[in-house]
C-alpha cells in the first residue's frame, strides 16, 4: 500500500476517534453538569427526603415548664403582665 494512503487512512481514524472522544466528554460533562445543578437547585417542599430526626421525639408531645414559660413571655401573656 502507498505510504501517502495508509497516512490518510490513520489521519481519517484519528480524526473519527478525536471526534468520538469530544462527543463521549461532552455529553459527560453536561449530565454532570445537569446533576450538580439539579443537587444545588432551590428545594421543593415535600420532593427532597430530610435525613436523621431526633432520638426521643416523645419529649416534643408535651411541653415542660420552661417552654411554657418562653412562650408566655413571647406572647406577652406572662404572669405580671395579667395580675395589672
Amino acid at each position: 500500500m502507498d505510504p501517502e494512503t495508509q497516512r490518510n487512512i490513520v489521519s481519517i481514524v484519528l480524526i473519527l476517534f478525536l471526534a468520538v472522544m469530544v462527543w463521549f466528554i461532552s455529553k459527560k460533562a453536561m449530565q454532570n453538569r445537569k446533576d450538580i445543578l439539579q443537587k444545588s437547585g432551590p428545594k421543593i417542599a415535600g420532593e427532597d427526603q430530610l435525613e436523621g430526626g431526633a432520638r426521643n421525639p416523645q419529649v416534643f408531645e408535651e411541653p415542660d415548664d420552661d417552654a411554657l414559660d418562653e412562650m408566655a413571655k413571647l406572647l406577652g401573656e406572662d404572669e405580671e403582665n395579667i395580675e395589672q
